[in-house]
């Protein structure tokens, strides 16, 4: 098959973005128009496609995932903290939405695809994907290499009763309300994404729409789900420090364990274990210097940074 063109930057084209999201809903039932819609789908999550008669038939996308880090971590990292040793930004290229029309697969698209995103990102401070195991031996060719990441998991024993109040998020002025508290949000992260509230309101608005707790007490959101008694805590949201095991005892006696979906600034009361994947079919991988040491600092990608 000869050199195929490959079209980015296009999410304003009607047409494409509709075939776009057509490929997106047949390969995993997702669907991006409400994002785009609602004006959360900007530059920072560029689609990269093969196009063959007006129609998207393969794609990789590119997510801008700036990550806020504490000097500990850089320096884990092998990183250079910076001369006011407060926190390090690094400009991380997320992959994600990899997906070929089956009529299409074998065809080396995918390659194509990811020559043309290594060319325009040269400079960026490490690149990472969650890749299916099936095609674990395809992503080395570019330099990636899988690596483990860690979370932090405590059992909960408490009588106590819910203070956490489920927050609905149905309307835009919920919406803007939350998005404009991540913006102010101290980081209760060690290594947290920032710059990038869109990708937050990508689950808020579609998927989490009933899993945004607000505490009084705390001032704080927590965007967080439940299941079985487990309580697995995506983030937290406050202009202020958060003690994660009072976040945790918010939620009541019904919880029996807790995971946290990043990784905090105290993590007294939890313990560390290897990450367990989105998906059981799932490894990390990652590309560059200094993220590949991210095992060496003990940290997790948040899991609200997944595109």
């Amino acid at each position: 098959m000869k050199e195929l063109a490959v079209i980015k930057n296009y999410r304003n084209d009607e047409a494409l973005r509709h075939s776009f999201n057509e490929l997106a809903k047949k390969t995993f039932w997702i669907d991006f128009e409400d994002w785009y819609q609602n004006g959360y789908w900007t530059d920072k999550y560029n689609p990269y496609s093969i196009v063959l008669d007006g129609k998207v038939v393969a794609n990789v996308s590119v997510n801008q995932t700036d990550i806020a880090m504490t000097p500990e971590v850089a320096r884990a990292m092998g990183l250079s903290e910076g001369t006011d040793a407060q926190e390090r930004v690094l400009h991380y290229i997320q992959l994600g939405t990899v997906m070929t029309d089956e009529a299409y697969r074998g065809k080396g698209l995918s390659r194509r695809i990811m020559e043309e995103i290594m060319k325009d990102y040269p400079d960026a401070d490490g690149m990472y994907l969650f890749g299916n195991d099936n095609v674990c031996e395809f992503y080395p060719k570019f330099g990636f290499c899988p690596v483990k990441h860690y979370e932090y998991v405590k059992e909960v024993h408490t009588a106590s009763e819910p203070t956490m109040k489920q927050v609905p998020m149905k309307e835009r002025a919920d919406w803007d309300k939350l998005q404009a508290a991540i913006e102010r949000s101290y980081h209760q992260s060690v290594f947290e994404m920032v710059n990038n509230s869109e990708l937050n309101m990508f689950y808020v608005t579609k998927y989490m729409q009933d899993d945004v707790y607000f505490s009084e007490e705390l001032d704080a959101y927590v965007i967080a789900e439940i299941e079985d008694g487990e309580l697995t805590v995506n983030m937290v949201i406050s202009e202020k420090p958060q003690d994660m095991n009072r976040i945790v005892e918010g939620f009541g006696k019904e919880i029996r364990r807790a995971v946290l979906g990043f990784t905090p600034q105290d993590a007294t009361g939890f313990e560390l274990r290897e990450a367990e994947q989105v998906r059981e079919d799932c490894t990390f991988f990652v590309k560059g210097e200094g993220i590949a040491r991210i095992a060496e600092a003990k940290v997790m990608f948040p899991l609200l940074a997944h595109a």
